[in-house]
């Protein structure tokens, strides 16, 4: 069993440990936050943690009313224009908190007298050094270099951290759904086969998801890319029909990702305008699949806003089959290292 496949495999036990881990550094961001009471949150992040960003954006502005922007950490190195972050919390997010630009967000943002948080899976790091407030990543040492168990336990961090500034029962009693959801997500890698028979002879395909599910479809496109070298076009559904839908021809592959939700009425418009063109559709969901291709039902328990997690997990065991079916091997991606530094 690869590193790959093995660390996918951690991840109920990891998120059962984050939820019951004590609560307190969530709990001194969330008041901080409060004292502060900023305009919005920018986040700062690279790779995965960029399409964890993605994910915090949607639910901190939906369960929150926080409004959220993504950093352009260059802005901050290459070009020495910081903005004005004085009215803003701004949050980073990285497994091994190494990026230099990344830690230089925070650090500007410190410097102007802004909240500053990481969200690191290694409290000794230079991000975790620059920021105010330190918050555990909690996934455990990950040794493969395509993100698993540090991506899952960032989304679950933000969610806590969202339970944090606006406390709920019935958010907190999904919560403490997750593992189960996780492993349910695990126990579908059979299902997976035709999916993994369909897709074998791609090169290229697109995965689309919308709403919290758009994160999501970014990262199940990038373990596609790095761990099973397939080109993937990962968009959000309604970007995508407004331009890149013209690749589509007959047989084109396209990977679905639909969750129960104000989103459905969109995805069935997708699958008919896919249908009509004859492509390849495959499903991950919660619901029918779309179109008549091979799909996985996922039945997860939770809300709309918490099934990026066992999405992912089926994502991620997707990629492992794939890169299995092509003699790829996913702990060791070409031209790539666990940690890569960026500036």
């Amino acid at each position: 069993m690869s590193l790959f496949r093995e660390e996918i495999g951690q991840q109920p036990e990891v998120a059962g440990r984050i939820l019951a881990a004590p609560g307190e550094p969530l709990a001194e961001v969330a008041a901080a936050i409060r004292a502060a009471d900023p305009a919005g949150v920018v986040i700062a992040a690279r790779g995965s943690s960029d399409h964890a960003a993605v994910y915090a954006k949607y639910l901190l502005e939906a369960r929150n009313g926080l409004p959220v922007a993504l950093a352009a950490p260059s802005l901050f190195t290459l070009y020495r224009r910081p903005p004005d972050l004085r009215r803003f919390c701004v949050l980073a997010i990285s497994q091994a908190g190494a990026s230099t630009d990344v830690v230089e967000v925070v650090a500007e943002a410190r410097r102007q007298g802004s909240v500053t948080v990481a969200l690191t899976n290694d409290p000794a790091s230079p991000l975790a050094a620059a920021a105010a407030h330190v918050v555990p990543m909690g996934s455990g040492v990950e040794r493969s270099v395509p993100a698993t168990k540090t991506y899952t336990a960032s989304l679950l961090q933000v969610a806590l951290l969202s339970l944090s500034l606006t406390p709920s029962p019935e958010f907190a009693a999904a919560l403490a759904r997750v593992p189960e959801a996780l492993r349910a997500a695990l126990a579908l890698e059979d299902e997976l086969r035709p999916v993994v028979a369909a897709l074998g002879g791609a090169t290229r395909l697109a995965v689309l998801g919308r709403g919290y599910n758009l994160a999501t479809a970014l990262e199940i496109g990038l373990k596609l890319m790095e761990g099973a070298y397939l080109v993937a076009e990962a968009r959000s559904v309604a970007d995508f029909l407004h331009g890149p839908i013209a690749i589509v021809e007959p047989g084109f592959p396209v990977l679905v990702l639909d969750a129960a939700g104000p989103t459905s009425e969109e995805m069935a418009r997708l699958a008919r305008e896919l249908h009509g063109r004859q492509a390849r559709v495959v499903t991950i969901g919660d619901g029918p699949a779309a179109g008549d291709g091979p799909g996985v039902r996922v039945e997860t328990g939770l809300p709309e806003s918490l099934t990026p997690l066992p999405y992912a997990v089926v994502g991620q065991l997707l990629t492992a089959g794939l890169a299995a079916a092509r003699s790829i091997d996913p702990d060791r991606p070409r031209g790539l290292r666990k940690v890569t530094i960026s500036r």
